[in-house]
C-alpha cells in the first residue's frame, strides 16, 4: 500500500477541476527531460481515458530518446508554434504545471501560462515552490513527478483507467529521474509503484533499453573525448567534466547527446561529487549539471554558486560567463565544501 502524502483537500480539488474541464493543457519546463515528458504523457493518457481534452506542450525540444513514447509525437513545441500554442494556454480550463516549481522554468512560455485565466494545478517534486498555481502538490521527498502523477490518479481512485501506455510514460518518468534506480529511490514504495506498473504489463527491460541503448554512434565517441579530457580534484574527491560549443560541433551533437554522461565520474573510487559544464550558445550560458552520492548536498551547492538547486545527490543550474570562468567558480565551491566532500569521500 501506498502512504497518503498527497494531501486529500487537493485531491478533490482537482477532481471537480477536470470533471468540469473541457480543455485541458499539460506544460513542463525548458529542456524538458524524461520525467518532464513521462509525467505530462502519463497524466495526458489518464485524463483522455477521461474523455478530455487534451494537449501537452513543451517550451522546446527533448531529445531523440524519449520519442518513442507513446503520445510523444503530438507533443506540441511552444518555439515552433508559439501561436497556436498561446491560442491553446489562453482558452484552456485548467493547465497542469509538471516538474517544474517556477514560472522562469518556462523560459518564453512563462508569460502565456501566467496570463492565461486556467485553474492551475502545480504537480512538482522540486524544493521551494512559488506561488503561482491554485493547487500545488509539492513533495521534494519524492523521487520524481511521475511518481506523484501516479500516486494522484491512485488517490482519486482510477488505477484501473491507467492505460498500457501511460504506464510505459509514468515508468520512464521515474527511472530516468532516479539514474535507473541509482540515486534518489531508497523508498520502498517506489518499488510498489513498480510493482503496480508491471501489474499493467510494461516491459521494464525494454523501456531501459529504448531509453539508455539507443545512441548514436557520436554519442559514443562524445562520451570518449568527454572522459579523456575529464579532470580529476583527487583532494577533493570531486570530479569535473565540460563540453564547449566547438566540442559539440565537432562530434555533430544532438540535443541528449550528453544525457547521463555527469553520472559517470560516480563510478570512480573515492569520487563522491560530479559537475558537467555545458556550454548553451543559443542561451548564451553555461548549463551546469551536479551529482553526488552519499549525503553531500550538491543542491546547496548548486544554489551557493550557480543560482540552482534540485535534490539532494541530483541537481543543477546555469551560469552566465565562459567555461573558463565557469570552470573557476566550480574549484571555489568544492574549496568551500571541502570538508563535507572528504567526509562522504572516504
Amino acid at each position: 500500500m501506498l502512504s497518503k502524502i498527497i494531501a486529500q483537500s487537493s485531491i478533490d480539488h482537482f477532481v471537480k477541476w477536470f470533471q468540469r474541464a473541457d480543455s485541458i493543457v499539460i506544460v513542463s519546463h525548458v529542456s524538458p527531460d524524461g520525467d518532464a515528458i513521462g509525467s505530462s504523457l502519463g497524466l495526458a493518457h489518464f485524463l483522455e481515458s477521461q474523455d478530455k481534452n487534451v494537449t501537452v506542450i513543451m517550451p522546446n525540444a527533448f531529445p531523440d530518446f524519449l520519442r518513442w513514447m507513446p503520445g510523444s509525437k503530438d507533443i506540441l513545441l511552444y518555439d515552433k508554434y508559439t501561436e497556436y500554442a498561446e491560442e491553446l494556454i489562453a482558452n484552456a480550463d485548467v493547465i497542469c504545471c509538471l516538474d517544474f516549481n517556477a514560472l522562469k522554468r518556462l523560459d518564453n512560455m512563462a508569460s502565456a501560462v501566467e496570463k492565461s485565466k486556467a485553474r492551475k494545478i502545480m504537480i512538482d517534486h522540486h524544493l521551494y515552490p512559488e506561488d503561482f498555481c491554485k493547487i500545488t502538490i509539492s513533495h521534494p521527498e519524492i523521487s520524481s513527478t511521475s511518481e506523484l502523477v501516479f500516486r494522484l490518479i491512485c488517490r482519486m481512485g482510477y488505477f484501473s483507467d491507467i492505460s498500457y501506455e501511460g504506464a510505459q510514460c509514468i515508468y520512464t518518468g521515474m527511472m530516468t529521474d532516479t539514474g535507473g534506480f541509482t540515486y534518489n529511490s531508497n523508498n520502498r514504495e517506489i518499488y510498489f509503484i513498480i510493482g503496480e506498473l508491471l501489474s499493467i504489463g510494461i516491459d521494464k527491460d525494454d523501456i531501459y533499453r529504448r531509453v539508455f541503448n539507443t545512441y548514436s554512434e557520436w554519442r559514443l565517441r562524445l562520451m570518449g573525448h568527454v572522459l579523456t579530457t575529464m579532470h580529476i580534484y583527487n583532494d577533493y574527491h570531486a570530479a569535473l567534466i565540460s563540453l564547449t560549443n566547438d566540442e559539440q560541433e565537432q562530434f555533430n551533437y544532438t540535443k541528449g547527446d550528453s544525457e547521463g554522461f555527469v553520472n559517470i565520474p560516480l563510478s570512480i573510487k573515492e569520487v563522491c561529487f560530479s559537475c558537467f559544464l555545458r556550454e548553451d550558445v543559443e542561451k548564451q550560458m553555461i548549463k551546469v549539471s551536479l551529482r553526488s552520492v552519499g549525503t553531500f548536498p550538491c543542491n546547496q551547492l548548486a544554489a551557493d554558486f550557480f543560482g540552482g538547486g534540485g535534490h539532494l545527490n541530483a541537481s543543477g543550474g546555469e551560469f552566465y560567463g565562459t567555461m573558463e570562468e565557469a570552470v573557476k567558480v566550480f574549484e571555489q565551491a568544492i574549496e568551500k565544501y571541502k570538508p563535507l566532500l572528504d567526509k562522504n569521500g572516504k
